[in-house]
């Protein structure tokens, strides 16, 4: 199990070029649990991501590990402790699996220390987590959009950090390798204890695997809670602007969410007539 470490935020304020995107979140990420934020596009999950992650610097307020602001750490020593996962991230061209998986080992490298057998023991243990093992020889590049993402997690496990932030990391994959991905990531929550947070796109994977959801409009939090406290028909109104209706996921329990088009309807309709008659 991982040690217990506390990400949180105060007032926070970030953007880019002056604009606010962020714009005063209060948040502590549940400890050792899975939690996902999620709103419409540009509503500032991304930016609030990164900048608990320190990728990019707040604007104002503070972002602090175990009491700690995160601005003042040495980098190696938050990123032995927090890692993070971008959208899109992009591998140096022709570099094999294991060498990239091996990149997640270098917060614990010191000025003199030469590779060791734990870190040989990380990686493996990342590649035999992530399901990749048996393409560590193979460039990254000539590899599938699943199969090039879970590489990119076991490079995040390699790092062997006790919080993980992750930024859609369901992205350009079919429905298949997205619940492929989501499991990894809930095995690797419950047998280690890592603390994870994400951004998701889909609601009901959303709410299907958190533990606790953070809900965005606007640069601001507007619900955070379990799935099962927060999701209802006013919240999907609120923040994706959609009517819909939400009832139990037959199979997880959780909340699922039917958006109500112009289109579709329970009630019973004559059947359109595509036959070119005319009257």
């Amino acid at each position: 199990m991982t040690d217990q470490h506390t990400l949180s935020s105060r007032d926070l304020r970030a953007g880019y070029g002056g604009t606010t995107i962020v714009d005063g979140v209060d948040l502590t990420l549940p400890v050792g649990r899975i939690s996902v934020i999620v709103g419409a596009n540009a509503c500032g999950k991304s930016t609030l991501l990164k900048t608990l992650s320190r990728l990019i610097p707040a604007t104002s307020g503070q972002v602090l590990l175990d009491g700690e602001r995160i601005d003042r750490l040495p980098t190696k020593q938050l990123a032995r402790t927090l890692g993070l996962l971008p959208q899109q991230p992009i591998a140096p061209e022709g570099i094999a699996v294991a060498d990239l998986v091996g990149r997640g080992r270098h917060p614990h490298q010191k000025l003199f220390r030469s590779w060791t057998a734990e870190d040989d023991r990380a990686v493996a243990d990342a590649l035999e987590t992530t399901g990749v093992s048996e393409l560590a020889d193979r460039a990254v590049d000539e590899l599938s959009g699943g199969q090039r993402q879970r590489v990119w997690i076991a490079m995040a496990l390699a790092q062997e950090t006790d919080v993980l932030l992750l930024d859609e990391p369901t992205t350009f994959l079919d429905l298949a390798h997205q619940v492929e991905v989501l499991d990894l990531l809930t095995d690797l929550n419950r047998s280690r204890g890592t603390t994870i947070a994400m951004v998701l796109h889909d609601i009901n994977l959303a709410a299907r695997y958190a533990d606790h959801l953070f809900a965005m409009r606007a640069g601001r939090l507007v619900a955070t809670g379990a799935p099962r406290d927060v999701v209802t028909a006013d919240l999907v109104r609120e923040v994706f602007g959609l009517e819909s209706d939400v009832i139990p996921d037959p199979v997880s329990g959780s909340p699922l969410i039917l958006p109500r088009g112009r289109h579709h309807t329970t009630a019973v309709r004559e059947p359109a007539d595509h036959s070119g008659a005319r009257a």
